[in-house]
């Protein structure tokens, strides 16, 4: 099992994330956290020079010159741990402890946030850096499996809703799925995660067969080096 981050290294990472020098914009805790396991569900494993850009800037390029390198490498070091943690966590235990906010110490509710759920409020900007990850490698909308449309709408019932549609398949699984508290949500949001993961791993940890640009070489034919051996007694020995 990886390393996870502990409570005073996450508290550092979300400091490190707050004071980000300009002009970096980079995602807060709780959002980074969500779009980390968006990463890993991707239906290709993303190597960490695409998906560590978007977490400082919102066009995913090349950080500036600037940029204080000792900041950089200490946020970069605790930003991977805490995605090596989770990517073992999902693979190896079915479950993870996203991080959510604390409703005890949230400020109240806005007349627009009120039309959600406390829970929903909870865990919007870890659902927000979920939704980020999807928009910045789009693959899971593609996949091919009547279940991904499901799974994925049980994660975005908690973003506020934008249409007339996104209202309607909330009310639906608000009927056939009610969370009447946040360890419910929480546990529904896991599971949906997890079941994701399970689906795309196929694709994700599939091996491409290598193809020969040139035929095969018997072992009695002419060695292709040309010194004039057969291939069994030169470069085939």
């Amino acid at each position: 099992m990886k390393q996870d981050l502990t409570d005073a290294e996450l508290d550092e990472l979300g400091d490190l994330l707050d004071r980000a020098p300009a002009p970096l914009e980079p995602l807060d805790l709780l959002t980074l956290d969500g779009y980390l396991a968006g990463v890993l569900v991707q239906p290709r494993a993303i190597p960490i020079d695409e998906w560590l850009p978007p977490v400082f800037t919102a066009h995913g390029g090349p950080l500036p010159d600037a940029i204080d390198p000792g900041w950089h490498a200490r946020t970069s070091a605790l930003i991977e741990r805490r995605r090596d943690a989770l990517n073992a966590e999902i693979s190896e235990d079915g479950w993870f402890d996203p991080l959510v906010v604390d409703l005890d110490r949230a400020p109240p509710a806005s007349e627009y946030d009120a039309v959600q759920l406390p829970a929903s409020r909870a865990l919007l900007p870890w659902v927000a850096g979920f939704h980020w990850a999807r928009e910045c490698f789009a693959a899971l909308d593609d996949v091919g499996d009547d279940a991904m449309g499901l799974l994925l709408a049980r994660i975005d019932r908690h973003l506020p809703p934008e249409t007339d549609a996104d209202r309607e398949a909330i009310a639906a699984l608000d009927r056939e799925r009610p969370l009447v508290t946040l360890d419910a949500a929480i546990e529904d949001l896991v599971a949906a995660v997890v079941e994701i993961w399970d689906l795309t791993a196929k694709e994700r940890f599939a091996v491409a067969t290598v193809r020969r640009d040139t035929p095969k070489v018997g072992r009695n034919e002419p060695c292709p080096c040309g010194s004039g051996k057969k291939f069994k007694a030169c470069h085939g020995a």
